[in-house]
């Protein structure tokens, strides 16, 4: 009888280790879409240097998809911003704001770049914000950076 029961639970349990996935247990469903979005701080210049600049601004969470893109719509005249730059970005379902980075790649030194920024979901959906045209000037050579901070407190989930 001893030799049964052992027999039992050693199968039970091997049975639950192998069928268990905790991947499967932990994905959530998309949270609900955001009837309106819009840029609470930014957008902004995060920092540059010759090699690499950083936008960053924070909406309100877009909701739907887990996965968005920030996007900026960049170049050197304001009415001609047709370079784009566009990074993933996770959503926490948990926060009430969301904070968009986008790294942009070898711009010219001593230049000053228009821009503007947007979001979307994975599937191409826009979150329906536009940011208006903002500008920075890159550093003039290697070695340089310019870091800026926010302008405002970054906002804490209530």
């Amino acid at each position: 009888m001893n030799t049964l029961l052992l027999t039992l639970a050693i199968t039970t349990t091997v049975g639950s280790l192998l069928s268990f996935q905790p991947a499967a247990a932990q994905v959530l469903p998309p949270a609900k879409k955001a009837e309106r979005v819009e840029i609470t701080t930014g957008p902004e210049l995060e920092s540059a240097t010759n090699h690499l600049t950083i936008i960053r601004w924070i909406t309100d969470n877009p909701g739907g998809s887990d996965v968005h893109y920030g996007i900026v719509h960049y170049g050197t005249d304001p009415k001609d911003l047709s370079q784009t730059a566009k990074n993933p970005i996770r959503l926490n379902q948990g926060h009430a704001y969301t904070t968009f980075r986008v790294r942009i790649y070898d711009l010219k030194p001593r230049t000053t770049y228009y821009y503007r920024v947007t979001s979307e979901e994975s599937n191409g959906k826009s979150d329906g914000v536009k940011s208006t045209v903002s500008k920075f000037t890159t550093p003039p050579g290697p070695g340089e950076r310019i870091v800026a901070y926010p302008s405002q407190p970054v906002p804490r989930p209530k």
